[in-house]
């Protein structure tokens, strides 16, 4: 299919914060939305509000691509987020070598540390909280992730365990980009083990030589930081962007 992405209809294809970021542009962070429902599309509550303005004051595009909803960064995801990415880099004139850090959470999360690997332009970083970082692990985990992922995947060739670990980022690790990945991880999850997925992803990535800052969020459920552990999330990836 021809790409039909333009500035004139990104808002049907991603939330951005344009019209509230300052001149000129810094960087770009990409934050990628979790597992649900069409809820998760919308773009009017305090959060992404906040975040929107946050980043808008320091120069920084927020941008939440629209995926599908069950996508797990399978193959139309990664395109469909750089036909994004490319969209805001020609309409602002961005040089080539202008910051983008990969984010997000649950989901997510596991989706921006695999965009890290197959993105068109790579990001200078990554930032995740309560990330799903085993695939397999996690396809076993719930009852109602077998269908999500089966729905991703259908077309890929393959076994769905061998599929899964193309994009896992527990058995990405020796393949994922050299650059700095912030981990968060609330205590008290129960939608995402923090010991089957965090503990253990943030255990082989430095191992096999990662820069990975690592922060558990105690007494806290998925993906609930507390304002603190928000604040510092925020400020990492500014840092970066900023650097």
């Amino acid at each position: 299919m021809n790409k039909i992405i333009t500035f004139e209809n990104l808002s049907t294809f991603c939330y951005c914060n344009y019209n509230l970021c300052k001149m000129p542009i810094r960087g770009v962070v990409l934050s990628f939305r979790g597992l649900g429902s069409m809820k998760a599309f919308t773009d009017d509550s305090p959060e992404v509000a906040d975040d929107a303005k946050l980043y808008g004051e320091r120069g920084i595009l927020y941008v939440k691509p629209n995926t599908n909803p069950w996508s797990w960064m399978n193959r139309q995801a990664v395109a469909v987020t750089d036909e994004i990415v490319d969209v805001l880099f020609d309409h602002f004139k961005l040089s080539a070598d202008t910051p983008i850090v990969s984010t997000g959470g649950s989901m997510g999360g596991q989706q921006a540390i695999v965009y890290t690997l197959y993105a068109k332009r790579t990001p200078i970083a990554c930032a995740v909280n309560c990330a799903v970082c085993d695939m397999p692990y996690h396809y076993t985990e719930r009852p109602d992730l077998p269908r999500s992922m089966y729905s991703a995947f259908y077309e890929e060739e393959g076994s769905i365990e061998d599929v899964l670990q193309t994009r896992s980022p527990m058995h990405l690790v020796d393949k994922l980009p050299r650059v700095p990945y912030y981990v968060f991880h609330c205590d008290k999850d129960t939608a995402v083990n923090i010991h089957m997925h965090s503990e253990k992803f943030v255990a082989a990535m430095r191992r096999a030589g990662h820069d990975v800052t690592f922060h558990v969020v105690p007494d806290r459920g998925h993906c609930s930081l507390t304002d603190e552990a928000k604040a510092l999330f925020s400020e990492y990836v500014c840092k970066e962007i900023e650097k």
